[in-house]
């Protein structure tokens, strides 16, 4: 489930701000047990198992016996995904010899159309953004002492993405703009890449179509669904990661870098399922991709706890394929959440699982049930801040929880700004703009700086990367009393110092020290 969507959008030139329903990603563990769909109805499934040939020969027989079909197997994670009606088909694959974990991988049965739960939006606010040209916008600031900075003109609507001068992308554009031999992908509901302010940066060879957990490359086949849920999300996170310096519209945190989409969003309610998030990984691993993006956390679980051996699958899948990208090269950020939640609460109690289904309360643990993709190991976190460097009030947070911190907006934080817009702006689909908040937002900040990272350091690996960014991070500390609405009782307590806490873990990323370095 994306991690910010209802961002609505006006024509090239104009961009509407949207009061966004805060959604605080997929529900947590819990519920009923097992799939929730009824007997006889098709459910998605994956069997993790040993990769040698033998094994995977078993499993694919093992689920044909069993009335499933195989959808995709990847034979160097050991995971084969499976569709079938057989409300046994579960219990009969994990006693398969060398399969260690078997489930299905949502509660509601394929192709769902159930609408997508909601989470209390609020009232929407319009703003038109005009295209006031370079005189209205922010210049580049001077580089470091040493370096030759250049002029860089502003971008139409520049003037009003604080959130570049936040991480301080825009002082760090005078000195570089990324290198287009790094690629970020961006797993989400598709990309526009016929966005003017996008598609320069496009690459289509990079790019698929995971949702049904085999990618499908078909021309166009990673663009938004206009029908689907957040229909914009994807090109929203995009254009906020490698928007060029072209005179047009909004910039980057790495206007010179790539861009590709894999797409992972499902038909009918905007869910993302571990077979779609599996395909992404390994298509990402396997076409050169540097960074993926994952403004989103999964479903149908939001905590996923192995002693449900549905969850297990789960766990094990998009764990085994998170390895794999990593080992390839892939540098994973995935966005905290938004429900202003505490992560390291043992006890914290869920009523929102399944997404696709019908909640019901659990309490877990997050440090044994973690939230998929974020909380995975060598995955960064991303946590939100508003225009003045503080938690949004919407953004999870717990220390240990969180990696880095970067803007995401605040209804509390007013900029400095013509529009006095507190989201985050960026491209939309059909050559718009569109602005809204959210851990999504934040995300794609920190892609956009570890792009700048891996184009000063292009041999670095996802590990150097990661220290990179933290070493270089500003961290604030955590605030004595954190009340953002001012109403005299404390919003969220922050854990640790000045070096790593609960708020925004190292330190907000700073695209300054990214390029300098």
């Amino acid at each position: 489930m994306y991690l910010s969507r209802r961002l609505l959008a006006l024509p090239l030139g104009l961009a509407a701000t949207a009061a966004i329903g805060l959604v605080p990603g997929a529900a947590a563990t819990g519920g009923p047990p097992g799939p929730a769909a009824a007997p006889g109805e098709p459910l998605s499934y994956v069997v993790n198992s040993a990769t040698d040939p033998a094994t995977l020969e078993r499993v694919e027989a093992a689920a044909a016996d069993a009335g499933g079909t195989v959808v995709a197997t990847y034979p160097e994670i050991g995971v084969t995904v499976a569709h079938a009606a057989d409300a046994d088909f579960g219990d009969r694959l994990r006693a398969v010899p060398g399969v260690q974990s078997a489930g299905a991988t949502r509660a509601a049965p394929l192709r769902s159309t159930a609408a997508e739960p909601e989470q209390g939006p609020r009232e929407g606010r319009f703003r038109a953004y005009e295209d006031r040209g370079a005189a209205g916008a922010a210049s580049a600031g001077a580089a470091s002492a040493g370096a030759r900075a250049r002029t860089v003109p502003p971008e139409p609507l520049e003037a009003d993405q604080w959130s570049l001068r936040v991480v301080r992308a825009d002082r760090a554009h005078a000195l570089a703009t990324g290198s287009p031999d790094v690629t970020v992908g961006v797993l989400d509901n598709g990309v526009d890449d016929t966005h003017p302010d996008l598609a320069a940066n496009f690459s289509a060879a990079q790019s698929a179509d995971c949702v049904d957990g085999v990618a499908d490359t078909t021309p166009g086949a990673w663009r938004p669904d206009p029908e689907g849920a957040s229909a914009g999300h994807g090109t929203w996170v995009a254009g906020q990661i490698a928007a060029p310096r072209n005179g047009i519209g909004v910039a980057g945190v790495a206007p010179d870098v790539t861009v590709a989409s894999i797409r992972t969003s499902a038909p009918g309610g905007g869910y993302i399922y571990a077979e779609s998030a599996v395909c992404a990984l390994v298509f990402a691993a396997d076409h050169g991709i540097d960074i993926a993006n994952m403004s989103f956390s999964m479903d149908p679980w939001h905590f996923v706890c192995a002693d449900d051996p549905d969850q297990r699958a789960i766990l094990d899948a998009v764990s085994r394929a998170g390895r794999h990208a990593t080992g390839e090269g892939v540098l994973q950020v995935a966005a905290a959440g938004n429900g202003s939640r505490d992560l390291a609460d043992p006890a914290f109690t869920d009523a929102e699982s399944p997404t696709d289904g019908t909640p019901a309360d659990r309490t877990v643990d997050p440090a044994e049930c973690p939230v998929l993709p974020h909380m995975l190991p060598g995955v960064l976190s991303a946590a939100s801040v508003g225009s003045e460097g503080l938690k949004s009030d919407h953004s999870d947070y717990g220390l240990g929880a969180i990696d880095v911190a970067a803007p995401g907006g605040d209804d509390y934080q007013i900029p400095d700004t013509p529009s006095k817009d507190p989201y985050v702006l960026s491209t939309w689909p059909g050559g718009t703009y569109a602005s809204g908040p959210g851990t999504s937002a934040a995300t794609a900040q920190v892609s956009g700086v570890a792009a700048l990272l891996k184009s000063t350091h292009p041999y670095a690996s996802p590990a150097k990367l990661s220290a990179l960014l933290a070493a270089q991070a500003d961290n604030p500390g955590c605030p004595e009393v954190y009340d953002p609405d001012g109403d005299g009782v404390e919003n969220a307590v922050c854990e640790g110092d000045d070096r790593r806490n609960g708020f925004y873990g190292a330190g907000i990323a700073d695209a300054l020290d990214a390029v300098r370095r």
